[in-house]
């Protein structure tokens, strides 16, 4: 298994922060990864929520399906799944102010079958991937 975590602080209230990322179609504008990332089921935002979305990595797309798996006032956790990989992201939040969020980005891949023996020489772009994000979602999550 590959996990990254980045920790970072985003000039965003603690709540509007945490409504902005529940929404995972919004990783197009936060993942640098992400190229496309659309919701296929209805109603809420709320544990059980799924989005379709499409990554680039090492120049080829992948697809996976992500569901909202949990959701309080400190943390939000995603699982993507496809037929290689098992994704998940917990992002965790602690309020600084009234007006900044610190926020913890951890992203564990778990591969299946024969795409786990690659793990050792994916892990330092995984890592690139994880900087690119810690850089990249305060950014867009401010300018939202």
């Amino acid at each position: 298994m590959i996990t990254v975590e980045r920790s970072f602080l985003v000039e965003l209230p603690l709540g509007e922060l945490i409504t902005y990322l529940e929404d995972f179609g919004h990783a197009e504008e936060w993942d640098p990864g992400t190229v496309r990332c659309v919701r296929i089921d209805d109603g809420p935002v709320e544990p059980g929520a799924r989005w379709h979305n499409t990554s680039r990595f090492r120049g080829r797309t992948t697809d996976l399906v992500y569901r909202l798996e949990s959701r309080n006032a400190h943390e939000l956790v995603f699982v993507g799944v496809n037929k290689t990989v098992t994704s998940t992201d917990v992002m965790r939040f602690e309020a600084r102010s009234a007006l900044a969020t610190h926020m913890t980005y951890t992203a564990s891949l778990r591969f299946k079958g024969l795409a786990r023996f690659a793990e050792p020489f994916l892990r330092s772009e995984f890592e690139a991937l994880g900087d690119k994000v810690a850089k990249q979602l305060p950014s867009a999550a401010e300018a939202r």
